[in-house]
């Protein structure tokens, strides 16, 4: 605080933005990424065809589960969307003898899940995490227990909120400096480009950042739920409330037409549905619960109806949320932003480019900033290695993992064992080997290299859908596809943009570095003293 409260600000904004930045980078391109998570689940299952009728997606659930799980303690049904890859079915088998109730198994094991085509019949796709992969990754990471990895992105959420208040009070001149973008001028160009990227989305990324810790406050902050609440049941009891269980009678009686239900609920919701719920179908104490939409509200708390399963009455509807209830599930929806249409998820997805090139750029800034002040730049100490080679590894080689973990969705074999695992893991060894030759080789021969093979991968990939798929980008634009067309467009664009990148980057030169010459001495102090 002795040079000043802007100095001081100037100082934290630099090292919480570095200590935690390499983290912000990773959770910003899989969070940006996951805007189109939908999209992706297709994309990545380039067998199943784009859902018409998703009425005919919810009648072959229920006659599959009928089928294969006809005496199952819950199933639960999404309803298919022109953007969803059909229909993800989920069931919850009766808890054995001497087993707690609703402590089964749990749902998502493979043996207890199917997917429903457009067809309405089980499809056969490639198994894959699709688009899910990078939702998950951002707040979750991978290979570390979720609760370390939410407290490691919980608080460098923090640190990025920190980061920017301090940016705004540490450039007076912030708006100004946007509109100029000096180039070739070494520190100013990184600097004027990480300003321009900043000011560009600020309230966004003031925005997602704030909600980002709503979305994690009960692991954070989690004393109010402690000093108020004996238990976990009674804390979601209260947000999240549902109709009261009914126990099994052990009388047999015919499940109604879930079809009518839904169709029933979205006139009473005045929305689409989400989810169907079913608890104990074909007894006479079933019941079938309703979600609204997240896409049609910006809450993420969304109304519930629960009728009753044999005779489709209407038996229980969720009551309004509270203020603080209502404030939070509009802070995650914020951050979600799933009730966006294209052109906002367009809008969130260009922030989050802006966002990951703040980040990106003020990184690499602490670098071109600091050896400018190094007394040899060519033998910088150990410190400084240490963060030039961080960031090339992390700002140079996620982007190829992620491009490998596309290619893996299109070349491993369909029959793989575990291959939605291998292509993740396709991610992680790509960045591995990219991060080892960051760490052994110079960063002016590795940035290029990484970036151009990036770019080759990825405008590899449009061109191996037109080439040996029938879902190419000109055969989905025929159809109508935006959605797919639009995926592979943009591979192709960021691909086209990594090349030049590489191009750009292989071709710079740093500036003779100069050095003042000494001013000649006055003439009065050059005469001899009398």
């Amino acid at each position: 605080m002795s040079k000043g409260f802007r100095q001081s600000q100037a100082f934290l904004h630099t090292w919480s933005g570095l200590l935690l930045g390499w983290i912000l980078f990773l959770v910003f391109v899989a969070g940006t990424i996951a805007f189109w998570r939908e999209g992706l689940n297709r994309w990545m299952r380039p067998e199943i065809a784009r859902v018409e009728q998703p009425m005919r997606v919810l009648a072959g659930a229920q006659a599959y589960l009928s089928r294969k799980a006809p005496n199952a303690k819950s199933w639960i049904i999404p309803v298919a969307t022109e953007r969803s890859n059909g229909a993800q079915l989920f069931w919850v088998p009766q808890p054995k003898p001497g087993e707690e109730r609703g402590h089964g198994r749990r749902r998502g094991r493979r043996d207890t899940q199917a997917l429903i085509g457009a067809d309405g019949q089980v499809a056969q796709a490639r198994e894959t995490r699709g688009g899910e992969f990078f939702y998950r990754f951002h707040f979750d990471l991978h290979y570390m227990p979720v609760i370390w990895a939410r407290w490691l992105v919980g608080f460098a959420t923090m640190m990025m909120l920190v980061a920017i208040i301090s940016g705004i009070v540490t450039h007076k001149k912030i708006f100004k400096d946007f509109f100029t973008l000096r180039r070739a001028r070494g520190q100013r160009s990184w600097l004027d480009g990480h300003n321009a990227t900043a000011v560009l989305a600020l309230p966004f990324h003031l925005m997602i950042t704030y909600t980002g810790l709503v979305t994690l406050m009960t692991l954070l902050m989690p004393w109010a739920v402690v000093a108020n609440y004996t238990d976990q049941k009674t804390v979601f009891a209260a947000l999240f409330p549902t109709a009261a269980a009914v126990e099994r009678t052990g009388r047999p009686a015919p499940l109604i037409d879930v079809r009518r239900i839904a169709t029933d609920a979205q006139r009473r919701l005045g929305a689409p549905a989400s989810f169907i719920e079913v608890s104990d179908p074909g007894d006479a104490a079933a019941r079938v619960t309703v979600s609204q939409s997240a896409n049609s509200m910006l809450s993420s708390r969304t109304p519930q109806l629960t009728y009753d399963g044999v005779t489709g009455r209407l038996v229980w509807r969720s009551p309004p949320p509270g203020a603080a209830a209502e404030t939070a599930g509009a802070m995650v929806g914020l951050h979600a932003g799933r009730f966006a249409g294209n052109g906002g998820r367009w809008l969130y997805f260009l922030c989050g480019i802006a966002g990951t090139l703040m980040v990106a750029s003020g990184l690499v800034l602490w670098t071109v900033k600091r050896r400018e002040r190094l007394p040899d730049p060519t033998r910088p100490h150990v410190g400084f290695r240490v963060v030039e080679r961080l960031n090339v590894a992390v700002i140079g080689g996620f982007p190829l993992g992620i491009a490998c973990f596309f290619c893996a969705n299109r070349l491993l074999p369909v029959t793989l064992h575990a291959r939605a695992d291998w292509e993740v893991h396709m991610l992680f060894i790509a960045w591995a080997l990219a991060a080892a030759i960051a760490f052994v080789a110079r960063p002016a021969r590795v940035w290029p290299s990484l970036f151009a093979a990036t770019g080759v991968l990825l405008v590899a990939l449009p061109v191996y859908d037109v080439v040996a798929t029938d879902r190419g980008l000109f055969a989905m634009l025929a159809i109508g596809d935006l959605m797919i067309a639009g995926i592979d467009a943009t591979m192709a664009l960021f691909g086209i943009a990594f090349l030049l990148l590489a191009r750009r980057v292989a071709r710079h030169r740093p500036a003779a570095r100069r050095v003042r010459s000494a001013r000649p001495a006055p003439a009065a102090m050059l005469e001899p003293a009398e």
